[in-house]
């Protein structure tokens, strides 16, 4: 095995290399955390809790029917649109106990960005608050099957009953919608319900998701994880997290939507894996009910988006927690800013530990040591069974502290994009991925994201990352959120402009110029600061940079 540099650093408990084959599938996995944790809560939601076997019973009741009821066979596609609700588990595990592959998509986006085309679904199983948008396109699409499910749902009883009164008659989220033929997820289940289970065998090499990037520099593509390359990162996850989790102990809270892989892989199922209480938080957005479902809780495992923690962090409600069970945050998705970590810290008491990875990678591939020995502004080390390398254009090998793209290679790496080979070449050097991200390796094997290849700015010759300039106005007072873009400039080919969303009204261009002044070259100082009430966010609260360039370039055109 090599001596990789980054091994020196790992916490004395977690092991250079694991098991990545451990288990058969996904599902195998299940059924072992049924088998060990049994009546423990492994969902909550809405106050309604239900337990490993609870998840069994229902997800073999959707399984029975999608291959006996509908009588679908082993391979098909099914398309998930929903927000964290019980029936998401439910659904997901059900298709893959069924042998059928996950379409991960997001409620949120509109007609024209479905990906029931793009992957060939057979199945729609969506919340009846975004059926009014499968209506218009349902005869466009290949799918013949559609499961409408509200969001009370599976929260039983009366609650049940009064939650989907006032979501749809009093708060009006259900426009109005008629797709004939659809079924309610509630029917599905009890038709499902009359029928014996038996599994499906299932391999490592089996597809278990299509999993659609963010599209947030280019078109979403579906990557194709395997039930292997899922199974590895759980492991490798696992591994990581064991100088801290303890089995049948952890509260994590889930804020990130379970469609995005972060939520998917970390909190849906290594967390799994060791029976935590998993609380799926539906709508994070309503901070004030966020906080107030976190207040009844004492939470152990905290996962989340930079933007997500800094949101909370200017709740004053939020400093007011008991944070005195929290024993990990792990911040991915977008780079964790500095200001943020160290707020976080100040405020919780608990590091803020900086994890990368991408959907491609199932997604994590390296994390920040989470016994303490983390370093703000790092992605931290390669996971077990992980290389990680910067290279230059070629995908050649750079030396220890030069800037280049960052390459991955590892069990976790996808299969290849789902029927785009060109794409998937592009990608694949080898066995090594290329993320398209900038970044750097210091001697300790500790890792750094400079910025995205596509969005570094080129001011007078010298590169300039958004990332650097965003971390030093996010530390301006008066700031709550900043996006950084590069526009065309006559003298320099591009200039540095910034989008502000100020914390107060009193905040001026020029204070936050001065503020970058201080501490930025000369050439990576904003040329033009603009603010802003809102700026555009992915699904999971990532700034979308490519939607600020466009809606600027439409602004001065206009």
């Amino acid at each position: 095995m090599t001596d990789f540099p980054w091994f020196k650093h790992y916490p004395a408990s977690v092991d250079k290399e694991i098991d990545y084959k451990a288990y058969l599938s996904i599902s195998d996995l299940f059924d072992e955390s049924v088998k060990k944790y049994g009546d423990a809560v492994a969902y909550e939601c809405m106050g309604k809790t239900i337990s490993f076997n609870d998840l069994e019973r229902l997800s073999a009741q959707f399984a029975n029917y999608l291959t006996h009821t509908l009588k679908l066979p082993k391979g098909c596609r099914v398309a998930i649109q929903m927000p964290n609700i019980l029936q998401y588990p439910v659904v997901m595990f059900g298709v893959l106990r069924a042998g059928m592959v996950v379409v991960n998509t997001n409620p949120l986006y509109t007609t024209r960005e479905n990906q029931f085309n793009d992957s060939g679904a057979d199945v729609v199983v969506i919340v009846a608050n975004f059926a009014h948008n499968l209506e218009k396109i349902k005869n466009e699409i290949p799918a013949k099957h559609v499961i409408v499910t509200e969001l009370g749902d599976l929260l039983g009883g009366l609650k049940g009953t009064i939650v989907n009164l006032v979501v749809k008659h009093v708060k009006k989220m259900v426009p109005a919608f008629s797709i004939p033929g659809a079924v309610n997820l509630k029917s599905a289940l009890s038709q499902g319900a009359k029928q014996s289970f038996s599994k499906t065998a299932l391999s490592l090499e089996d597809t278990a998701f299509l999993q659609y990037t963010g599209g947030t520099t280019g078109v979403s593509k579906g990557a194709e994880l395997t039930h292997g390359n899922i199974v590895a990162n759980m492991q490798q996850i696992s591994a990581w997290m064991k100088p801290k989790l303890k089995e049948r102990e952890e509260i994590v809270v889930t804020a990130l939507p379970l469609y995005h892989i972060f939520a998917l892989t970390v909190n849906c199922l290594a967390m799994l894996k060791i029976g935590a209480h998993n609380l799926l938080v539906t709508n994070p957005r309503d901070m004030k009910a966020f906080i107030k479902d976190l207040s009844k809780h004492q939470f152990t495992v905290f996962t989340g988006v930079n933007t997500l923690f800094n949101g909370l962090l200017n709740q004053d409600d939020f400093k007011s927690l008991n944070f005195s069970k929290l024993k990990i945050a792990v911040g991915g998705g977008m780079a964790v800013q500095k200001a943020t970590a160290e707020k976080w810290k100040s405020v919780t008491g608990v590091p803020l530990a900086e994890g990368y990875g991408l959907t491609e990678t199932a997604p994590v591939a390296t994390c920040n040591p989470i016994d303490g020995t983390e370093r703000i502004g790092t992605i931290g080390l390669p996971l077990p069974n992980t290389e990680v390398m910067v290279a230059d254009d070629d995908g050649n090998p750079l030396p220890i502290g030069e800037r280049g793209e960052i390459c991955i290679k590892g069990p976790q790496v996808m299969r290849g994009y789902w029927q785009r080979p060109e794409e998937t070449e592009n990608v694949m050097h080898g066995d090594w991925f290329k993320s398209g991200d900038i970044g750097v390796m210091d001697e300790d094997g500790f890792f750094k994201i400079v910025d995205r290849k596509k969005e570094m700015i080129l001011v007078s010759g010298f590169n300039v990352y958004p990332n650097e300039v965003e971390d030093c106005i996010a530390s301006c007072p008066g700031v709550l959120e900043v996006g950084v873009i590069g526009m065309p400039d006559p003298k320099s080919t591009e200039k540095v402009v910034a989008y502000v969303v100020p914390k107060e009204s009193s905040l001026t261009a020029e204070e936050v110029i001065k503020h970058c002044k201080e501490s930025l070259t000369n050439y990576k100082v904003p040329r033009e600061v603009y603010f802003t009430d809102e700026l555009p966010k992915s699904n999971v609260g990532k700034i979308l940079r490519r939607k600020i360039k466009e809606a600027h370039i439409e602004k001065i055109n206009a």
